[in-house]
């Protein structure tokens, strides 16, 4: 018999061996398994009911803190066109101004403290002790009856929303892998462009009532308030901490988000404050830099919180049609902010996406600063109005992605904490400036306002595009220098080594 018809015959009774696996008949050949492939296809099945668990876990419950945080921050303009700076701030800007203020200057001084309080102790208690101190001030606001009684209100504010503002990305990435992080940061602001919408609304419904023995504006604190309070002793009793002690998972749910967090070398545990992290933190300059784009943002979020419902206003619509249609810029900020976190999860990359909305800012601000504001024909006005739909957009639609953006390129847990409080201490240092830089005597055109908000947002365009550049080469340099880009999943030292571990890279 020749090789050739050797060779046949054995790829016959191989194809008829295969063939008996598959109809049944016995066969001591080769038996084709799918073993792996449904091992494979389970532990994704596994995980993505593990996901969606941990979305109804945590996304409901945060969005409500957001949504009740920026409704409690933000309502003070609202408040103002309802006779607060008429009576308890005696008509005085300066006045308002300083109250506008008063937040931020606690917001800033607590941001680091509140965030590593997170990671100090439970997550779930730290988050629920600021709800209760802002909750407590925010209502007691409608007692106020001078100046001096309103801005410890809103000191206060500032100090219990330090607890939560940057803790609340620390604490998502104790359970979510970085590329599934910036769609749930995102699903949580939505809620604060709602409380844009939700806070007209009933600024709006409170306008109607009439012939009540209370002021406007004090029922109008009582309604954002009061709520809150409630909600702090919610967070507090069914807000899951840790995966290793959360009661929400079986065991199989604990070993599996254990799992996920390790393979990515996030599994560091509750290990409290590692000082040495904290220090390195604080003195990396890419810290400073993602913060002062932060702080650009964040001068046109804090101009759109207080002065929105006044510059709409402005635009001649009466005071409660102002508080009407301060509404749909925030939905279409809602779609924009889900859309472009979703994109920037999916690709991986935060710097040209934020650059992006920096370019929307700038339209924006433009917009508002060109088109003529005295007597505005009806297109000026249809102008304006676009140009206010692009502050609002730009001004929440950021916030998602920046964070993220901190909390993927660094490396241990207290590094991150820092990180990511310094992102308030130094990114809200503009947002007093925005108290100061819309008085009623500029009105309706708010010339300083619009062209400092312009130059900011430039800059923050400029900034990050160049830390794109930078991220992305110093990833390609590292590639070179360790022989090549790390394998999936490789365990990286981030621990010790921080962000300058091998193997870590940055997300640009």
């Amino acid at each position: 018999m020749s090789a050739l018809e050797q060779t046949e015959k054995g790829e016959a009774r191989l194809v008829e061996d295969a063939n008996s696996t598959t109809t049944g008949k016995e066969s001591n050949s080769y038996a084709a398994s799918t073993a792996g492939v449904d091992h494979r296809e389970e532990s994704r099945k596994a995980e993505r009911r593990f996901v969606l668990k941990l979305d109804l876990l945590f996304l409901p419950l945060m969005s409500l803190i957001y949504l009740s945080a920026y409704l409690d921050r933000s309502n003070l303009g609202n408040a103002r066109l309802q006779g607060l700076q008429a009576t308890v701030l005696r008509g005085s800007d300066s006045n308002y101004s300083i109250a506008l203020m008063a937040f931020y200057i606690t917001y800033i001084v607590f941001s680091i403290p509140g965030t590593l309080l997170a990671k100090a102790i439970s997550p779930s208690t730290s988050i629920a002790l600021g709800i209760l101190i802002w909750s407590i001030a925010s209502t007691a606001q409608a007692g106020a009856f001078n100046p001096a009684g309103l801005y410890v209100c809103r000191l206060f504010i500032g100090v219990g929303e330090a607890f939560f503002g940057q803790a609340i990305t620390l604490y998502a990435s104790f359970w979510y892998l970085p590329n599934e992080l910036a769609k749930r940061i995102g699903l949580v602001v939505t809620s604060g462009t709602l409380a844009g919408a939700f806070g007209g609304l009933i600024s709006f419904g409170v306008s109607s009532i009439e012939n009540s023995k209370i002021s406007q504006w004090r029922i109008l604190f009582l309604i954002e308030g009061i709520p809150s309070f409630l909600l702090a002793f919610i967070v507090y009793f069914f807000l899951p901490s840790r995966p290793h002690t959360a009661k929400q998972l079986t065991e199989d749910e604990r070993t599996l988000a254990l799992t996920r967090l390790n393979r990515r070398n996030l599994g560091e545990g509750d290990t409290g404050v590692d000082w040495r992290a904290a220090k390195y933190a604080l003195l990396d300059w890419k810290t400073y830099v993602v913060s002062v784009i932060y702080s650009c943002m964040n001068l046109g979020l804090g101009s759109v919180s207080g002065f929105l419902p006044t510059i709409i206003r402005d635009l001649g619509y009466s005071n409660a049609r102002a508080q009407l249609f301060t509404v749909p810029p925030y939905v279409v900020c809602l779609v924009v902010v889900l859309i472009v976190s979703a994109y920037s999860d999916r690709y991986q990359t935060r710097g040209v996406p934020i650059a992006s909305i920096f370019c929307i800012a700038v339209v924006g601000w433009a917009i508002l600063l060109g088109v003529n504001a005295e007597n505005p024909s009806q297109s000026e006005l249809n102008a304006r109005y676009f140009g206010c739909i692009c502050i609002v957009t730009a001004g929440y639609s950021n916030i998602s992605l920046l964070i993220s953006w901190v909390s993927a390129n660094t490396g241990a847990e207290t590094q991150r904490a820092i990180a990511l409080g310094m992102l308030n201490a130094v990114g809200q240092a503009l947002v007093i400036l925005a108290a100061f830089i819309f008085p009623s005597s500029e009105s309706p055109h708010f010339v300083k306002g619009t062209s400092i908000n312009l130059a900011f947002s430039g800059l923050g365009l400029v900034l990050s595009l160049g830390m794109t550049i930078y991220y992305r080469m110093e990833n390609r340099r590292r590639d070179r220098v360790e022989g090549g880009r790390p394998p999936r999943d490789m365990p990286v030292n981030v621990v010790e080594e921080y962000d300058l571990a091998k193997g870590f890279r940055y997300t640009p």
